[in-house]
């Protein structure tokens, strides 16, 4: 099974947050998929995290190589699609690159983003439910 997974998710994995566990089962076995801009964006939370003092230099180093060891296939996002659905659903880009994903590709999204699942469900996605 394919299933598109967002940055919530992977945060929540490599930096050992209480929903870890199970969105390891759930993920379990399957081939995981995001947009090519989710190492951007990890990088982004990474520095917020820096700049707000939540994590070391040496914890982000540790979680940078964590996020390496996940067997993630990034694919292409069709832009203006995906900015179809920004307007739409008013939602950024980058979270539109998820959606349009998951529509295109006709894989469930797993999502930790209230945000996100909302726009996603109205966009006619199929959502992986958390439930922990």
């Amino acid at each position: 099974m394919d299933i598109i997974v967002d940055t919530s998710v992977i945060i929540a994995v490599i930096t050992n947050e209480s929903t870890r566990p199970r969105l390891i089962e759930l993920t379990t076995d399957a081939q995981l998929l995001a947009p090519g801009s989710v190492p951007w964006e990890i990088g982004n939370a990474f520095s917020a995290m820096l700049k707000r003092k939540y994590a070391t230099i040496e914890q982000i180093h540790q979680a940078w190589n964590a996020y390496e060891q996940i067997p993630l296939r990034l694919i292409e996002v069709d832009i203006e699609a995906a900015l179809r659905i920004a307007s739409k659903h008013a939602v950024y880009a980058y979270d539109a690159y998820f959606i349009i994903c998951a529509l295109q590709r006709k894989n469930p999204l797993l999502t930790l983003d209230r945000g996100l699942r909302q726009a996603a469900i109205q966009a006619g996605v199929t959502i992986m439910e958390v439930s922990v």
